[in-house]
């Protein structure tokens, strides 16, 4: 019977910065890319976020940060025009500032 240890016995072959690198690589090949969104996507989001601030309901906003697409499931507290940020408040009571150009998508939460 082979006994084969797969990975074991290759790691041992390799240079310590070898492993960080080859870790780092399939870590990138998870990243998102962020979308680039036309005038009609824009203007449905700009339309939502109006009704959603005027009517308190929560929304669900995702957002590119970090190389990846994040959620957040709230209401929105106010539109900084200054800093350009949303101010969401979480069902949790957690604060987020979301810039504005980063949103993906905003969609009423059920």
């Amino acid at each position: 019977m082979i006994r084969d240890r797969g990975n074991i016995k290759w790691t041992a072959m390799m240079l310590p910065e070898h492993v960080k690198l080859l870790r780092d690589w399939a870590n990138e090949d998870s990243f998102e890319q962020m979308p680039v969104l036309d005038e009609q996507q824009l203007e449905e989001m700009n339309g939502v976020l109006g009704e959603a601030m005027e009517g308190g309901t929560e929304l669900a906003i995702t957002h590119y940060e970090g190389k990846r697409h994040r959620l957040v499931i709230g209401k929105v507290h106010h539109c900084d025009e200054f800093t350009k940020k949303l101010h969401v408040i979480d069902k949790f009571g957690d604060t987020h500032f979301i810039p504005i150009s980063k949103l993906i998508d905003l969609r009423q939460s059920n």
